[in-house]
């Protein structure tokens, strides 16, 4: 009886342990899934960075303080309502977080080595003024979702003017190198990321980077037609 009980017993437990070992190897797999999306999310915002403080220092470029101001106000308070909504850390919404380094990072750049004449527009203005109702009504209502969810919508109509400009110009006068690498960062960080409000994050910088990669090749083709048609001397 017992032999016929251990020859009942012994594959299940071989189903059993081949079961724990698949399963400790697929976690595995998706820890190291989650380091290398935190790893590369961080370095390609390091090198943005590194590149745009470069730009900046070398007066190649002269970004609006006022707006970039508004870019750390907004993107704070995106990571202030996600962390707030669940048990989360800083690493579980990585995008964001880094984000959040390197737009203040570049705020202070440009106060201590750019230009710090420019002003807030109606634009940015309005915009400003969005973000802090926003964060007014999650501070007296706590409602997370709706208030993480407005400040996408927010940043999503802060790229207007990009946009516009692109549109209306005859040439690219945009770097590929960063805007590739602020569309490769959202795809890689929903390898890592945790909840729906990191998703949504994500998601929101998914659509307008490729918006306006996808106006930079219009305006580089544009440009290169431009160029054919021009009659020879």
């Amino acid at each position: 009886m017992r032999s016929f009980d251990s020859a009942f017993l012994l594959p299940k437990m071989v189903v059993l342990y081949y079961d724990l070992v698949r399963v400790g190897i697929l976690q595995v797999r998706r820890d190291l899934l989650r380091e290398a999306s935190i790893i590369a999310v961080v370095a390609i915002s390091l090198f943005i960075l590194v590149r745009y403080c470069w730009l900046i220092w070398k007066e190649r470029i002269k970004p609006a303080l006022a707006m970039w101001v508004f870019f750390s106000i907004a993107v704070g308070g995106s990571l202030i309502t996600y962390l707030s909504a669940g048990d989360y850390s800083l690493l579980d919404n990585i995008l964001n977080t880094s984000d959040l380094v390197m737009v203040v990072t570049v705020s202070v750049f440009i106060f201590i080595f750019g230009d710090r004449s420019s002003r807030f527009n109606r634009f940015d203005l309005g915009c400003l003024i969005a973000v802090l109702a926003i964060l007014a009504f999650w501070i007296i209502s706590q409602h997370h979702v709706v208030s993480h969810v407005s400040i996408q919508v927010i940043l999503v109509i802060a790229y207007f003017p990009v946009i516009s400009r692109i549109w209306k110009s005859n040439e690219n006068t945009e770097s590929f190198a960063a805007w590739i690498g602020l569309f490769l960062n959202p795809c890689i960080s929903l390898l890592s990321s945790k909840g729906v409000l990191a998703t949504i994050y994500a998601l929101r910088a998914i659509i307008s980077t490729s918006l306006l990669l996808a106006l930079m090749v219009r305006a580089e083709l544009k440009q290169r037609n431009d160029r054919k048609s021009e009659p020879a001397i």
